[in-house]
């Protein structure tokens, strides 16, 4: 355990420093639930179908901006739902790089994954090969299914560690 703990100090040293993500939608949740960036507020944006549920938080950095003109999304890894609008400090452990299609368009559409600083499950967690590959393929599960439901075609590229979420997230914060 010690050794952990060592190693997520070294990597801050390093430069992967906790960013703070606000959540959106809760863990186990239907209802997406989404920021207004024009009304500054949280809006019901839609539900999911019965048996589908957001399998962790979902969020997004505040100042960013991604290639779909959202916030730049993330996935949070904590032990129990959160609520919306909660701020909480998390560690980048990896992205889901993405494309989807939608209305004829194709652009990217990667999720950012990380980790709850204050998580007792997750906190150690510092790259997407500290989780089960189970948990990871459910993950992209879920999201080409969110997205199929909606007639939107979601095509996982490829996974990133650390290093390749923060250049997104430092590509979005200065566009």
């Amino acid at each position: 355990m010690k050794k952990k703990r060592n190693r997520a100090k070294a990597d801050r040293a390093h430069g992967q420093d906790l960013i703070e993500v606000i959540i959106e939608t809760p863990k186990g949740s239907r209802n997406k639930i989404k920021y207004d960036t024009t009304t500054r507020r949280l809006k019901l944006s839609k539900v999911l179908p019965e048996g589908m549920a957001f399998p962790y938080d979902f969020g997004f950095v505040p100042s960013t901006q991604a290639e779909d003109g959202d916030p730049v999304d993330v996935l949070v890894l904590t032990d129990e739902p959160l609520f919306p609008g909660c701020a909480v400090k998390c560690t980048l452990i990896g992205v889901i790089e993405a494309k989807q299609r939608d209305n004829g368009h194709t652009n990217r559409n990667d999720r950012l994954i990380a980790a709850a600083e204050q998580s007792i499950n997750y906190s150690d967690v510092r790259s997407l090969a500290d989780l089960n590959p189970k948990v990871l393929r459910q993950i992209d599960a879920f999201f080409v299914n969110y997205q199929k439901v909606r007639g939107i075609d979601f095509t996982v590229l490829s996974h990133g560690g650390s290093r390749k979420a923060y250049k997104i997230l430092h590509k979005a914060t200065n566009l």
